[in-house]
């Protein structure tokens, strides 16, 4: 049985590391610390990549985009994300809603939502109306408490047009 209505999950952690560029949901955030991957370590690019891959049943980001591929070494993010939505509209569906969090203790990224919010919707061609952005910190426990990470978790759904 084939739905018209999906939901889909993601979920991704990356090492922060001094010296490097802190990517996050599609634009540098000023910090000492950024995000380490074979690509940009935009955690919430990725998340939101592989819960849109995985509510089309189209497998996850690494599938797509292996970490073992030169072609992606230090790739933005937003290139993948921008073919995320051509395989799923290729498959017939649309976004009908992302909700995200992104768990980082510091630094605060309340003041960074809006321009994340419209560059990741211009890169889907969404309303920033149907992509939620939220943070939250860890209260200093585990590894985003001590600063050592960061993680961001989304689940969207996806309607056949």
């Amino acid at each position: 049985m084939s739905f018209h209505i999906r939901t889909g999950f993601g979920y991704d952690v990356h090492q922060l590391q001094e010296g490097l560029d802190f990517w996050l949901g599609g634009i540098k955030v000023p910090h000492t610390h950024g995000a380490l991957g074979h690509s940009d370590a935009d955690v919430l690019t990725h998340v939101i990549c592989d819960a849109l891959l995985g509510a089309a049943n189209l497998r996850d980001i690494g599938f797509h985009f292996s970490d073992k591929d030169p072609q992606y070494k230090g790739i933005d993010s937003k290139l993948l994300l921008r073919d995320v939505m051509k395989l799923i509209r290729e498959k017939g569906y649309e976004v009908g809603n992302i909700d995200s969090t992104i768990c980082l203790q510091e630094p605060k990224v309340n003041p960074h939502i809006p321009a994340m919010k419209s560059c990741l919707a211009q890169v889907m061609e969404i309303s920033e109306d149907d992509l939620s952005i939220k943070a939250t910190t860890t209260e200093q426990l585990g590894f985003v408490g001590k600063k050592e990470g960061v993680a961001a978790y989304a689940t969207v759904l996806i309607y056949r047009k």
